[in-house]
Order: C-alpha cells, then structure tokens, then sequence
C-alpha cells in the first residue's frame, strides 16, 4: 500500500480547469466515496449541491449582483470576479455542513468537521480520477443571503465549493512545513 494518493495531491487553481469534467459514472463513484467520513452518531451532518452547465453562470450573476447592491462603488474587477468565479471548472460541488448545533451528544465541531471531510474526500477522489480540483470558499460561503440563495435551511453552512475539471496545466507545488516544526509528544 501506498501513501502516494496523499503525497501527490495538488490543489489545481480554479481557474486552471476546464472541460471535460466527470461523467455521471464517475461522479457517481465520486460522491459516494466523499461521503465515506467519520460520522459520530451517523448523524449524517452534511449534504451536497451540484454546481453545473448554465448554473455557474446563473450563480455568478446572482453574486455580482449581491455584492454590487450592498457595496455600488466596488471596483469593476471585483464585481466581475464574483461574476465569473464558477465559470472555468465544469463541476463545482458545494458541501454543505448542517449542524444540530444542542445536540445532547455530537458536539457541533465534530459534524462540521465530518461535513470538512466529504471536502477534503472529494479532492482526492478528484484527483485519483485524473481530475484536477480546488476547495474554495469566498464571501458567499459565509453569507446569508448566498446561502438562501443556495436553498440552505438556518442551520446550514457552505464548507466548500470544491470545482472539480480537467487540469489545463500541472499542478503548483507549494512549501509544506516541515515535519519536526508541527510535531511534538506529549509526556
């Protein structure tokens, strides 16, 4: 067994996917394995939105919009920013954490983190397809306003919009820390 899955994994930018992106088999096969997580309770904790085709552009719109009303000074650049932010990755999937924020036994960081998982499950699935993928997040993943635009419930939160595609050039590696600077053992 190899760790290489984890060893290799890039974030592709978003910008950097195109076409083609995965079929339904192979999205098939790729959701259900991001939803293999710890689930403490099998509370089940999150849920996704499929991202797709004429979608991101609509979403798109809808955020310049958004942004442009509550700020109508904003630079041309950033209002076409949110406007064409869903527009190069075929695929975008939000995962979307929905948290029991009393419940008597699962505290509310453990379903949250379970929802971080599917997240982070469907970067290396992603990739262990061939596809290229980025978790990114933004303003409209904190803001109410996005988030009813979503169709989220109160107790509902975007963790990610992962965009998923083909890459359209290599990967960037980055610095990681190294090893001795983030372990240590208690005694």
């Amino acid at each position: 067994m190899s760790l290489d899955v984890l060893n290799l994994r890039r974030s592709v930018p978003s910008r950097q996917l195109g076409e083609p992106g995965p079929d339904d088999a192979q999205l098939r096969e790729l959701l259900r394995a991001a939803i293999r997580v710890p689930d403490h309770g099998k509370l089940v904790p999150w849920r996704l939105v499929l991202i797709r085709g004429a979608a991101r552009a609509k979403l798109g719109e809808a955020l310049a919009g958004m942004h442009l009303r509550r700020e109508p000074d904003a630079p041309p650049a950033v209002i076409e920013k949110d406007r064409s932010r869903f527009d190069c990755a075929p695929l975008i999937v939000t995962v979307v954490a929905r948290i029991e924020e009393d419940h008597p036994k699962i505290p509310a960081q453990e379903q949250l983190l379970s929802a971080g998982l599917v997240a982070y499950n469907l970067l290396l699935g992603a990739q262990s397809l061939g596809f290229g993928a980025q978790w990114l997040t933004g303003w409209a993943a904190y803001d109410r306003e996005a988030a009813s635009l979503l169709g989220l419930a109160a107790n509902e939160r975007v963790v990610a919009f992962v965009h998923i595609g083909t890459a359209r050039e290599n990967a960037p590696e980055r610095v990681r820390p190294a090893l001795d600077s983030v372990v240590s053992e208690w005694s």
